[in-house]
């Protein structure tokens, strides 16, 4: 294992370090502070997210034993107490590893830190930390947003400092969106028949992210249509997805079981969300694509509908995005040229190019009228 790759272990999941037990098998444990906890052989699995998050609760509590209780009113206190609060708990079990990731290294370098003294000038010099990566760095603010908003619900401080800092701005635009030729790239390398090719053919055909594609199964197929309820908005009652089906989809699932996921392991089980995502790296990185992700796909069916002249509501009701916003980011990648065509060809009313006049405000209507009387003069 090369020595970027185990940072990158180190970094997604801080503690975690690789070994190899009597047997010559590589397995996964977590160390820190004296505190160890065996976190099995399945890097990223489910149960490698679940046990992982357990040893880090049970680090926790024993940092909380005799003189290492948590001060009250620390930036530790303030963390244990959000974490038991409905905005926190009614968050999807993905969202929550996804904001203890970034919650966990704040607390790990303020948590003895007094909460009511913290103000503007403080946030903004943590989050400069942050500034040569500015996606960090705003996640990192909507994080402390939120923690102090909870400070101020519990009465610790009147103000949130840190809904006064501005975003960073980002000049990425976030995970590549698969071009047509990526995607004709993919399919040249990864056959019909192929899981690689399944896979893709899924997402980019429903727009489904990673943890909703690992359940889609025969159960969502109803009649020419497939139905889920995304897993992000679960505790809300999950939005439902109901999208006609491509025929290039049903002509990938029509030969497999049905009982099963689309996406199942050899053995028949559900893969993992994270399984699927380093199955797509591989396949991505076989096929020489290496901008190319599992979420790109997602923004690829958005730019694909965007681009055969789909309304952002048309758009949201394929990706289950609750805010045009969000529509409008994961379509940033279509095809401009194409678009503008689309829209002249609306400006255009007539073979002869003259403006339909009817469409018009009246005052621009009368107008254009009396300059068409006037050339008929002539």
């Amino acid at each position: 294992m090369g020595r970027g790759h185990r940072m990158k272990h180190r970094k997604q999941y801080p503690g975690a370090t690789p070994y190899r037990d009597r047997h010559g098998k590589r397995r996964w444990r977590f160390r820190k502070g004296g505190f160890s906890a065996e976190l099995g052989t399945d890097y990223g699995s489910d149960d490698f997210v679940r046990r992982y998050e357990a040893a880090l609760e049970g680090h926790r509590t024993r940092g909380l034993i005799g003189a290492e209780r948590t001060a009250p009113g620390s930036v530790s206190a303030l963390v244990a107490s959000f974490y038991t609060s409905p905005d926190f708990l009614n968050l999807a079990d993905s969202t929550k590893r996804v904001y203890r990731g970034i919650i966990e290294p704040f607390r790990q370098d303020y948590g003895n830190q007094p909460v009511h003294q913290m103000q503007r000038r403080h946030v903004a010099a943590i989050l400069a930390k942050k500034a040569e990566t500015p996606a960090a760095a705003n996640n990192l603010r909507k994080r402390l947003i939120q923690l102090l908003d909870h400070a101020v619900s519990l009465d610790w401080r009147p103000d949130n400092p840190a809904r006064t800092t501005k975003p960073y701005r980002v000049e990425s635009e976030g995970f590549h969106s698969w071009d047509e030729g990526e995607i004709a790239r993919f399919f040249e390398v990864h056959k019909p028949g192929t899981l690689a090719h399944r896979a893709v053919t899924l997402m980019l055909y429903t727009g489904a992210a990673r943890v909703d594609a690992v359940k889609l199964g025969p159960w969502n197929i109803k009649g020419d249509r497939i139905e889920y309820r995304r897993q992000k908005t679960a505790r809300s009652g999950g939005i439902l997805i109901s999208i006609p089906m491509h025929d290039d989809l049903r002509n990938v699932l029509a030969p497999l079981p049905d009982d099963r996921p689309f996406l199942a392991t050899a053995s028949g089980k559900p893969r993992s969300a994270e399984g699927l995502g380093n199955a797509v790296r591989k396949w991505c990185d076989k096929a020489e694509l290496s901008a190319c992700t599992s979420h790109g796909l997602r923004k690829a069916c958005a730019r694909r509908l965007a681009e055969a002249g789909a309304t952002p509501h048309e758009i949201g009701a394929v990706t289950g995005h609750k805010t045009l916003a969000l529509v409008q980011l994961y379509t940033e990648a279509a095809g401009r040229e194409g678009l503008a065509d689309s829209a002249f060809e609306k400006l255009i009313a007539r073979p002869n190019g003259e403006q339909n006049v009817v469409n018009l405000p009246k005052r621009f209507a009368k107008s254009a009228d009396n300059r068409r009387i006037r050339k008929d003069k002539l």
